[in-house]
């Protein structure tokens, strides 16, 4: 018999203690010998009084009913669960406590949403560096007066008057734009943080971006943008057939489809942005830009690559394609 770890007796002192008991000792002392309450010297004289040396012996636990939920009952939560219901709005449909409902789900394996419900995410990647280029822009607000809520816990909305997290009220000057480029095959990437995110920049910053690939040798075929009016005016149209490349477009309202320069943006917004440092200024974050870069291409490994940096996948296919 296994007893918990803070056990003050066990069914030989049991018995030791109900033996004394029952010769005339009084319960205060036998609680003080056996360093226990007076109530629980009562709860074994009365356990060995009903059932002998058998009730001196530990119980379980369990409770000696259990109320199961119903399958049928199950079976409705996990259905509305597969429509992304929460676990409030379950509970709140069924008229169930919302305990249950989360324990239940839990139990089913459905405590968590993530794509429960959707359709099966499409994953590719290209085998070939320079097939597919993923452009895609961020914008983040200028960095004025010294850092802002993501640091000091202060208001921000960038835009009109702020605070600066001590009360202190600041003007912010507007957005600068984070251009980045993603290669398909090898996660290779290439960024600039630009002014805005006109047809004409976006153009510049791609003709920028190929000549950077092409210092690594890697040619570009074809990128894939979202369908943003830059990526969707003619000039852009026109520039991308001068450069010899085919553009495509992810469907509307389907960033998942640009997911790669996706993912890599929200890499770099917590690796340098907003993470990575606290930043007196706009220009100072700018500036760290280039060698987050570098650690990112050189040096972090990325899952998708078998735990190898770009840089070094694109030197392992080098041989086949370059």
């Amino acid at each position: 018999m296994k007893l918990h770890a803070n056990a003050r007796t066990c069914p030989n002192s049991r018995q030791v203690m109900v033996r004394r008991f029952l010769a005339g000792r009084s319960r205060e002392i036998l609680a003080a010998e056996f360093a226990v309450s007076t109530r629980t010297v009562s709860k074994w004289v009365a356990r060995y009084r009903a059932e002998g040396e058998l009730g001196l012996s530990d119980r379980s636990s369990a409770p000696r009913r259990v109320h199961r939920t119903d399958p049928g009952r199950v079976e409705a939560i996990a259905a509305l669960r597969r429509l992304r219901m929460t676990g409030a709005e379950i509970a709140e449909l069924l008229q169930m406590p919302l305990s249950t409902v989360s324990g239940i789900l839990e139990q089913i394996g459905m405590g968590r949403l993530g794509r429960l419900g959707l359709e099966p995410a499409r994953r590719y990647q290209r085998e070939r560096p320079g097939e597919l280029l993923h452009v895609d822009v961020k914008k983040l607000g200028r960095i004025v007066g010294g850092a802002g809520k993501r640091i000091t816990g202060g208001s921000n909305h960038y835009l009109g008057t702020v605070t600066d997290g001590s009360g202190k009220r600041r003007k912010t000057t507007g957005w600068e734009f984070v251009h980045v480029a993603v290669d398909d095959a090898t996660r290779l990437a290439y960024a600039e943080v630009l002014a805005d995110e006109k047809a004409t920049t976006a153009i510049a910053f791609l003709r920028r971006a190929i000549a950077w690939f092409a210092s690594h040798g890697v040619t570009i075929e074809r990128v894939l943008t979202d369908n943003g009016s830059a990526y969707r005016s003619t000039i852009h149209s026109v520039a991308c057939r001068a450069l010899g490349i085919r553009h495509l477009r992810t469907r509307p309202r389907r960033p998942q489809t640009n997911g790669k320069a996706e993912r890599f943006i929200r890499t770099m917004l917590e690796g340098w942005a907003y993470n990575g440092a606290t930043y007196g200024s706009s220009a100072e974050r700018r500036a760290a830009l280039d060698g987050w870069l570098h650690a990112y291409n050189h040096h972090r490994p990325h899952r998708s690559l078998s735990r190898q940096p770009p840089i070094t996948r694109l030197n392992n296919l080098a041989g086949s394609y370059i």
